[in-house]
């Protein structure tokens, strides 16, 4: 059976006169990118020439939206009211899809970033209030999201699409969540680890968690993290591992 896989990563995190990442090189190698809608980063600058790199090299545009958090780059949870966060994502999706629109594309997908990310795995309140944003705004955009999440079973009760995604470079609970950034060992720094744990998820569906035990995950999309050190570098050693295991890469979306 052929084994398709989506690689992804987080782009359009720069701000003013303060770049973050590589969008250029990254849009070569990865088939979705997940752009900051201004609320943890990005700005009206960066969004435009993020979705215009991003149509030009047909990679699908994911709205990755977040806290209204610039200054903790929406890694701080916020007890938010459902509604307020429900128009916040709304505001979010749709600034994104108007640069994406002038690019000559559209935002194709959604992702929740960072604190909200996290939050929506077991925050019920804040998973159903990005949900009916996303069926509000367009019940045709899938969600990308993390396997088992309050996030991904309301997402399907509410007849939405979703795609399940793991990472390469972040660690696992045993309960398949991912480590708190405020641990350590939280992120996976070694490059050979990295693509080996990319390619044993992709053909195997399946990770080791902190505690040694095998987690099944069966992904559709891989995330790759931008804001890392040599992260141009380990992206496309990741793509080339894929690759030669037989994995074909490609989004879980058609771009035109």
């Amino acid at each position: 059976m052929d084994v398709v896989i989506d690689l992804n990563s987080d782009l359009g995190e720069g701000f003013g006169a303060w770049p973050l990442g590589d969008d250029e090189a990254l849009l070569d190698v990865v088939t979705s990118a997940n752009v900051a809608c201004g609320f943890h980063a990005g700005d009206p600058s960066v969004l435009r020439r993020v979705t215009e790199r991003a149509a030009e090299r047909g990679v699908a545009i994911g709205a990755q939206v977040g806290y209204r958090d610039l200054a903790g780059f929406g890694r701080r949870f916020i007890d938010m009211d459902p509604h307020d966060l429900a128009n916040d994502v709304i505001y979010q999706i749709g600034a994104l899809d108007g640069f994406a629109r002038v690019a000559g594309s559209a935002v194709c997908y959604v992702k929740p970033h960072g604190a909200l990310y996290n939050a929506v795995v077991s925050h019920a309140e804040q998973a159903a209030a990005v949900v009916e944003a996303i069926r509000r705004y367009d019940p045709t955009l899938p969600v990308l999201g993390l396997p088992g999440s309050e996030l991904v079973k309301q997402a399907e009760e509410a007849g939405l699409a979703v795609v399940l995604e793991s990472f390469a470079d972040r660690a696992y609970t045993p309960e398949g969540t991912l480590v708190s950034r405020r641990e350590p060992h939280a992120v996976v720094r070694d490059p050979g680890e990295v693509v080996e744990r990319s390619v044993r998820m992709a053909v195997e569906g399946a990770v080791r968690a902190v505690d040694g035990s095998v987690l099944t995950l069966r992904p559709r999309s891989l995330c790759v993290h931008g804001d890392t050190p040599g992260a141009v570098d380990l992206a496309r050693r990741v793509r080339k591992a894929l690759a030669d295991a037989g994995v074909s890469v490609r989004s879980f979306v058609a771009v035109d």
